[in-house]
């Protein structure tokens, strides 16, 4: 019920990407596919797991997202790793390139929704965890658990 208020059914989400990344800021953006990869995403046929972001001659583009390919589609599948293009504002463009070339940062796919009948992907500026970032996030996660646990069983 919550994604019929927003307009936003989501289709893919890169939980992976939290967990390996402190994520600094989050863009929308539109992302160029062809009819049959529409389909397929209807259809859930989508992995983020590998996937990352990057600028090319001003373009952002999105690499290592695997589409499968749409049953029915026949010869106007395409490659299901293909790169893919994303659409953004040329002033956004600019400011992740100004981050990911003076503070180091990358750009990680984190969702993938349909928004009012288009295909959205949520993109990440993001610093990647060192490995004890990771055991404090797992070790507050934890201690979340076990206080919502206690409170609940003192009622």
């Amino acid at each position: 019920m919550a994604g019929e208020k927003t307009g936003k059914k989501v289709i893919a989400q890169n939980r992976e990407a939290r967990h390996e990344y402190f994520v600094i800021e989050a863009l929308e953006t539109g992302i160029e596919l062809v009819g049959t990869e529409v389909k397929s995403l209807r259809a859930g046929g989508v992995n983020l797991k590998d996937s990352w972001a990057d600028i090319e001659d001003g373009e952002l583009i999105a690499k290592g997202i695997h589409i499968s390919p749409y049953e029915m589609g026949n010869i106007f599948n395409k490659d299901p790793r293909r790169p893919r293009r994303l659409l953004a504002h040329k002033s956004e463009i600019r400011h992740l390139a100004q981050q990911i070339k003076l503070q180091g940062y990358t750009l990680v796919p984190l969702s993938l929704y349909f928004k009012r009948g288009r295909v959205k992907m949520e993109l990440g500026l993001c610093k990647g965890k060192k490995l004890y970032d990771k055991r404090a996030a797992a070790a507050a996660r934890d201690a979340k658990r076990d206080i919502d646990r206690a409170v609940k069983g003192r009622y």
